[in-house]
């Protein structure tokens, strides 16, 4: 199909725009290729300490320098229902490798934080910064000069973004990503957030909520609603680094394992050692970069990565801007309602067609770029509209559905739920922000109401608590952005802004804070830039001043006489009233981290 013209208008701007960085970029790429393993480099001391605990034969191939070494990058940890499973894989991928003849060792592990665990605790100051720590974890693995390719282990939140701005920091070794799979379904998203809006309003117990939470959250797998973490491995396989409609299938399956196997072999076939090198850093180009863009707003995913994306395109040279988010979203059609944007879990988005449908429909309608290159052999996007299946043991792919086979889940690009894609951009006299309109129903679209200020997020539920709220109103909860704190998401009002606009009231949120990937249902403005602690707008907000937020307009403004908005003195943040916890170890983190919409990098990335 003719590629859209407006897509190959904005590809062309990113490209022009990062013709100087990407230049940089890629010479720096070619110039680390070696047709020999880099090992072979290394003294015999070095080399000798880089295989000593290698088993039989492993030793042996590791030291003649003639096959391929897989690095494997783990962010195995017990905690994480969706990392846990990976703590079976290294022997198996090993077994993998050395059925091709290759070799595969663990090169190192990265943390993994849950969003989950610390949303609304002090934890969460850390969880921003914890992707470019994970970035330099990923780098320190990838360091030894052992490997002829990576195999990342990751699926959650900052742990994708931050395992592929490392891995890009070593552009030119080929990466392929491993992902486990989600848990089969639990209770229903909507019938779990109805017992915490319950509970927000005391008319539920503590010891119901946990039952409704441990009964949604109950096996190995990654979460079932379409938060960060599932739009990771969407935005994944819309780059060609995933293997085709792997992202979807459940853990401890004979088909999870064999596409654990499949993804071994992937990688061993794209090194430098062979007639197919296709490094990281090539194949992460403007093109991989827009589709992945197209692919979070045709299905309605995470606002987390309109940092992290920005973030990830500049680790490979490329500079992408909440401008272009914005362009796409105006061509590029919602087609898939996956909660919190609908009531279906992954595995219904799965059953229903999933990521292949998906992308036959975008190809096929020239919003996707088909000639990208992939970690396949001369496959571009295209196979990726097939599905993995397993044939009498065997692990074929075959042509994904052609037709929703659920039009509540998904749509065609000729009857989509929304001929706009998932995000808005807003813009106004209290700077630029973002806002997820795929989540809210167009009635609760654009809130005109008075500010209540906020600098602790806690303090709106104590306002309600003490019935202080007013009827109507739009939370501003400032000092919470990347400079001021680690920009914490602020899933935890949730609750009781739902719960509030299920009695008919008027509410949105303000904030220079994220929101969770997983959040939905009350129009919101996040990721204000210039952030309040650097002195933004919102630093001049007073309580009472009336806010206009319209996610269909695409405005945030705040009413108020300009002289006398200008005249304003803006307010500072309060100590810390809460424990450390390991917030002072991130201070340079905070103090020299970009704004938001320069991908909150707190680290240096790029050539």
């Amino acid at each position: 199909m003719t590629l859209h013209p407006r897509l190959a208008e904005i590809t062309a701007t990113i490209r022009e725009r990062s013709r100087e960085p990407r230049a940089r970029y890629l010479a720096a790429v070619a110039a680390a290729r070696g047709r020999t393993p880099h090992r072979g480099r290394l003294s015999c001391g070095n080399l000798a300490h880089g295989f000593a605990v290698a088993e039989g034969e492993d030793k042996a191939r590791i030291a003649g320098n003639a096959t391929p070494n897989l690095g494997i990058v783990t962010a195995f940890n017990e905690m994480l229902s969706a990392h846990a499973p990976y703590e079976h894989y290294p022997p198996r991928l090993r077994a993998a490798a050395r059925a091709l003849g290759a070799t595969a060792q663990v090169a190192g592990g990265v943390p993994a934080m849950c969003d989950g665990v610390t949303q609304g605790r002090d934890g969460m100051e850390l969880s921003l910064f914890s992707r470019d720590v994970i970035a330099q974890a990923t780098a320190i693995a990838l360091s030894h000069d052992m490997f002829d390719a990576a195999l990342h282990l990751g699926i959650c939140d900052k742990i994708v973004p931050g395992l592929l701005i490392g891995a890009l920091g070593f552009g030119y070794l080929p990466s392929v990503f491993v992902p486990g799979g989600p848990m089969p379904p639990g209770l229903p998203n909507k019938e779990k957030q109805a017992v915490r809006e319950r509970y927000a309003n005391g008319q539920a117990s503590r010891e119901e909520l946990l039952a409704a939470e441990a009964a949604s959250y109950h096996s190995a797998g990654t979460c079932t609603f379409y938060g960060t973490a599932n739009s990771n491995q969407v935005l994944l396989e819309a780059m060609g680094l995933q293997l085709p409609g792997s992202s979807f299938v459940n853990p401890g399956t004979p088909l999870r394992a064999a596409l654990d196997e499949a993804a071994v072999a992937a990688a061993t076939r794209i090194t430098a050692l062979g007639e197919d090198w296709k490094p990281l850093g090539r194949l992460v180009d403007e093109r991989a970069i827009v589709n992945a863009i197209v692919a979070l707003l045709a299905t309605g995913g995470s606002t987390n990565h309109t940092i992290h994306f920005v973030a990830v395109a500049r680790a490979a040279g490329l500079i992408v801007d909440w401008e272009d988010f914005d362009a796409l979203a105006r061509i590029v059609p919602l087609l898939a309602r996956v909660y919190p944007n609908g009531d279906a879990d992954v595995n219904r988005f799965d059953a229903a067609g999933g990521t292949p449908f998906v992308f036959r429909e975008l190809l096929d309608a020239g919003l996707m770029h088909e000639d990208i290159e992939t970690i396949l052999p001369g496959e571009g996007l295209r196979a990726w509209t097939r599905e993995p299946r397993l044939v009498d043991g065997r692990l074929v792919w075959v042509d994904g559905a052609h037709e929703s086979l659920d039009r509540e889940v998904v749509r065609g690009v000729a009857d989509p739920f929304d001929p706009h894609g998932g995000l808005s951009l807003l813009r106004g006299n209290l700077g630029r922000a973002l806002g997820k309109r795929s989540a809210v129903k167009p009635e609760h679209r654009r809130i005109h109401a008075p500010a209540v200020v906020v600098d602790d997020p806690r303090t709106l539920n104590l306002l309600h608590q003490q019935g202080a709220l007013p009827p109507d109103f739009v939370a501003v909860v400032r000092f919470q952005g990347p400079r001021a704190n680690g920009m914490p998401e602020q899933h935890s009002l949730l609750p009781l802004l739902g719960l509030l606009q299920n009695q008919g009231r008027r509410v949105a949120l303000v904030t220079d804070g994220r929101l969770s990937g997983a959040s939905g249902k009350v129009a919101a403005a996040i990721h204000v830039t210039p952030e309040a602690v650097d002195g933004g707008p919102l630093a001049k907000v007073r309580d009472g001043d009336l806010l206009l937020l319209d996610l269909d307009a695409d405005v945030l403004v705040a009413e108020v006489d300009e002289a006398t908005f200008a005249g304003r003195e803006p307010a500072r943040p309060h100590p810390a009233a809460h424990a450390d916890l390991g917030r002072s170890l991130f201070a340079l983190n905070r103090l020299n981290v970009t704004p938001a919409d320069q991908g909150a990098l707190s680290i240096s990335v790029g050539a």
